[in-house]
This record gives C-alpha cells, structure tokens and sequence, in this order.
C-alpha cells in the first residue's frame, strides 16, 4: 500500500501493535541541573538494552497524554524522574498503581500514576508492572551538570534499571556497569 511521497507498507504493519515487554518512560530538562537525570538515565538504557528489542526507551521533557498509548501496549513500564521533594541524590524504586487526576488532566504534563490510569480509561488495558525510579535532586538550577550527590547516585539508579528491566524479561545476559 502506497501512502504518500514515495513510501510502501503493508496494511498488517499498520495495524500490528508493538511488541515492548518493557518501556522505559524517562523526563527530565537537561538545562536544568539534576532535571536532567531522567534523559541521562534513557541514554544510558538505550546503550544497555540496544540489542534487546523488546524494551521500548523514551525521553521527553515532561510525560504527556498520547504517551498513553504506549503504556497500554506495554507489558511492564519503567518510570524514570528527578525529585525536588526527596533528599538530594536518594535513589528510590517504588510501584505505581493508577489514580486519576482529581482536577482534570493537564494537557502539557502529567504524572505516572495519572497516565496509567489515562491508559486504562482510553484502552482497557494496563501493564502488568508498572515500577517508578525516582532520583532526589539538589538543584534544578539552569546548568547543564549534576550535583555531586546525583553523579554520585548514577551507578546505583542504573543497577536499579538493569534489574527491574532484567525481572521483567527474564533473560538478559550479566550486568554492565555505568
């Protein structure tokens, strides 16, 4: 089937959903410090998990609606994001389970707990994990550098990724560090 300009695909491509065991949903500003945690830590995934096809990475600078979408096709969704309520270079791994937003969903941001459940009422459907890695910052000052405790954090919040990633697929070969 030709759409357009030249390119060729056949209608089963179209309509076959992805196969992403895990997704990895990363946000975060580079130009603002320890922000940019999140976006580090999808580079660093990406690089990881190249050859496993069934891991999904996407940063962005903050989390959206038509991200939905996405998490509704997904078996396992990986959260990633800085916090300005956690103690500087704390790392935490936590479930999130859906929960509506009570004052009507933002159209520019929205948070994980919020998207899942966005994916559940658009779809019907919702990955069977759904974990949160959540990095404490100590600055979202305009920079392009970490802190020292959130450089410090980075080898634990990528062991944490290898090993969530590596639970929900189950066969991924031995670790590789930062």
């Amino acid at each position: 089937m030709r759409l357009g300009w030249g390119y060729y695909f056949k209608l089963d491509e179209l309509n076959q959903p992805a196969n992403i065991r895990c997704l990895i949903l990363a946000c975060g500003n580079t130009l603002r410090s320890d922000d940019g945690v999140g976006p580090w830590l999808a580079r660093w995934a990406e690089e990881r998990f190249r050859s496993e096809p069934s891991v999904r990475i996407v940063s962005r600078q903050q989390w959206t609606p038509e991200l939905a979408e996405e998490i509704a096709q997904s078996e396992s969704v990986l959260f990633i994001d800085c916090s300005v309520h956690s103690d500087p270079g704390s790392v935490e791994l936590n479930p999130v389970v859906p929960a509506s937003c009570t004052e009507g969903l933002a159209t520019h941001h929205v948070g994980a707990a919020e998207l899942l459940a966005l994916s559940f009422e658009l779809y019907n459907s919702l990955p069977q994990n759904a974990m949160q890695l959540m990095v404490g910052a100590g600055s979202t000052e305009l920079g392009e550098t970490f802190s020292g405790q959130v450089a410090a954090a980075l080898p634990q919040a990528c062991s944490l990724i290898e090993e969530t990633v590596a639970s929900q697929l189950g066969n991924i070969s031995g670790p590789r560090g930062v």
